[in-house]
């Protein structure tokens, strides 16, 4: 089903020869034996001397006392935050535009880093299992460092100073955007933050799980137009289609998130050659794996077509994995939340621990090592607070448990369509059937095969987004080939195949066989004049 040639609005997607121009002048790719091999031992090489010296980083830190490591991390990670703080109120709180140019990179690299460092510190502090009394101390003196509303008013700012979503609605209008961009939008530091600040904005909401509020950060923002600022920065291209694309999966809209890891993956393998010359060849090829285990999710919930190169590079990587769960069952769950937890971003808590229990429990459980006593004393400080209202807040939670906690609502639907699979299967190979007979099948009761195919036909109509700058709106479609209606205890089936359109698919490929012998006759086949 799936080797079927991509449909016609997913390869209309992206212009990639275009926007891969907009990077830089890419030689022309020759893919042979040879060189894959030599590509695979310098990959090989790279990766060795890189574990080497993670290995020997190791060894020099753990010879470090805990108590001095730990608060040394601290402390950069506090004086980190001060830096940006002070950048960014250069930045914002001058009375005029600071006359400062810098490349497109350079800027995405502040926002990026200053969300990394962010989501690092999260992680950091929710963690207190491991952390001596004093190190704890810092950070319950120091709860405006990194404090997630600190880090929100930093990207809105930027955004509401640069006016970008102004000038993106102008464009959108067809109106002049430097009208609407003022003095500071006008100037390229001040338009690049704010714009970078939205991609940044859709990266925080969806750490946080608040995945409509990370598309709306989005508006205005063409995924289509193939000359959108994102382009020129490869990193920037490739994060905000991964965050899109998850946040579609994890709203159900599973042919949308398809059809946006599929468009950017193919711009990666059109720009590999290009990707091998940049800093963020092994970031992106780390997204790249994961996009395509979130493709895999994708596929096996809601089958659909897909472009044969994808096709072929998911099969060589997930195959295995992509086959369990389309097959479905309970044997499937396992496959589906590895490939969750391997994807999926790193989520983190937007409220800090409540470090006066934390240090309570330890002063406790020091002053009381009767072990009946210290049992009853960590029972009681650690059921949450009935009378504060934000006794959740109160918890501590460490990096997997707020992952696990997101893939549980992802599994909750995941469940819900354990059937789906072997349902499907079965509706193929009849046009009416009685709901008892194929309960027997199904070794299910008729109301719960009811419950079922109500489930299935729910499942089966998704919003899809069809363009526009609001990523959010969609059409209720009907996704699949396979139609079907109750009526008086009966259900009639009706498979609705897509016809293939040949001569797209013969044009296509005739143009991929003219450019390949163009490149055999230029490398391998001597001139006439020579002969």
């Amino acid at each position: 089903m799936y080797q079927d040639n991509f449909e016609d609005e997913l390869t209309g997607y992206i212009n990639v020869d275009v926007v891969a121009d907009s990077y830089a002048a890419m030689d022309e790719y020759v893919d042979g034996e040879v060189a894959k091999e030599l590509e695979e031992m310098k990959k090989q090489q790279k990766q060795q001397r890189y574990e080497k010296a993670q290995e020997q980083l190791q060894e020099g830190v753990e010879q470090i006392p805990a108590q001095v490591r730990d608060f040394i991390h601290l402390e950069e990670r506090i004086m980190s935050f001060d830096n940006y703080c002070d950048l960014f109120n250069h930045i914002l709180n001058s009375e005029k535009p600071v006359e400062l140019e810098l490349p497109n990179k350079w800027l995405w690299d502040i926002i990026d880093e200053f969300i990394y460092q962010f989501q690092s510190f999260c992680t950091y502090r929710s963690n207190l299992s491991k952390k001596a009394a004093d190190t704890i101390e810092v950070l319950k003196n120091n709860t405006a460092v990194w404090n997630t509303h600190s880090v929100l008013n930093v990207l809105y700012s930027l955004v509401a100073k640069s006016k970008i979503c102004e000038q993106l609605q102008a464009s959108v209008n067809g109106q002049d955007p430097t009208v609407a961009a003022g003095e500071y939008g006008n100037c390229s530091l001040y338009k690049m933050l704010g714009y970078f600040s939205l991609v940044g904005l859709l990266r925080v909401h969806c750490m946080m799980g608040d995945y409509t509020l990370a598309l709306q950060s989005l508006e205005n923002i063409e995924l289509g137009n193939h000359r959108a600022l994102f382009t020129r920065v490869p990193a920037c291209h490739v994060t905000l289609y991964y965050y899109v694309g998850f946040s579609y999966l994890m709203m159900r809209r599973y042919s949308d998130a398809t059809r946006i890891f599929a468009n950017i993956l193919t711009f990666i393998l059109r720009t590999r050659q290009y990707q091998t010359r940049s800093f963020q060849f092994d970031i992106v090829n780390k997204k790249a794996d994961q996009m395509y285990a979130l493709m895999a999710i994708c596929l096996a919930l809601s089958p659909t077509r897909v472009d044969e190169q994808i096709h072929s590079h998911l099969r060589e990587k997930y195959g295995e994995q992509q086959s369990r769960m389309q097959r479905g069952g309970d044997d499937s769950l396992a496959t589906f939340q590895e490939l969750f937890l391997y994807a999926c971003p790193k989520f983190i808590s937007p409220n800090p621990p409540n470090y006066d229990a934390y240090l309570s429990s330890l002063s406790s459980s020091t002053a009381n090592p009767n072990p009946t006593t210290s049992t009853s004393t960590s029972t009681s400080t650690s059921n949450p607070d009935t009378s504060n209202p934000n006794s959740n807040a109160n918890q501590t939670f460490n990096r997997f448990e707020l992952q696990e906690f997101q893939m549980k609502i992802f599994m909750h639907e995941v469940s819900l369509q354990l059937i789906v699979p072997t349902l499907r299967s079965f509706l193929r190979l009849y046009t009416s059937m009685k709901l008892d007979k194929l309960a027997s099948f199904l070794d299910i009761s008729p109301a719960e095969l009811h419950t079922q195919l109500l489930v299935f036909k729910q499942r089966a109509s998704q919003l899809k987004w069809s363009g526009g700058p609001n990523l959010l709106d969609g059409l209720p479609s009907s996704i699949g080939d396979l139609g079907f209606a109750i009526d008086n205890d009966v259900v009639y089936i009706a498979e609705n195949k897509v016809g293939r359109k040949y001569a797209d698919w013969f044009i296509r490929n005739s143009a991929k066989i003219g450019d390949l012998v163009k490149n055999l006759e230029s490398n391998y086949l001597l001139p006439s004049s020579t002969a």
